[in-house]
């Protein structure tokens, strides 16, 4: 969707390889682009490859992030730390808001 266009998620940024990635987006038919993204660069340079924590353990991953960019390819907002159950409507009613 156009919408879609301009909003990057981090866990749009995958470690798997650009063939499983297409295999994913056509058996779920999605409307837009996954990214292949092994060697973590992308996710490195948008800050979102870092430390995290869970059940006591820490590793090295993705930090889930959204990042909205304009049509001109300029970052207009940055969401980390979203909250999973409302993030969806969120960056819908920024984007709507700021008539992106």
């Amino acid at each position: 969707s156009e919408i879609l266009s301009g909003l990057v998620g981090s866990e749009m940024c995958i470690r798997d390889s650009s063939k499983k990635l297409l295999n994913f987006e056509n058996e779920q038919n999605l409307n837009f682009n996954l990214l292949s993204d092994p060697e973590h660069k992308i996710a490195e340079a948008y800050g979102v490859w870092g430390l995290k924590k869970f059940m006591g353990r820490e590793f090295m991953g993705i930090i889930r992030s959204t990042f909205i960019i304009d049509k001109s390819g300029i970052i207009r907002l940055v969401m980390p730390k979203v909250n999973t159950k409302t993030h969806h409507e969120d960056a819908l009613l920024w984007i709507k808001e700021n008539n992106l």
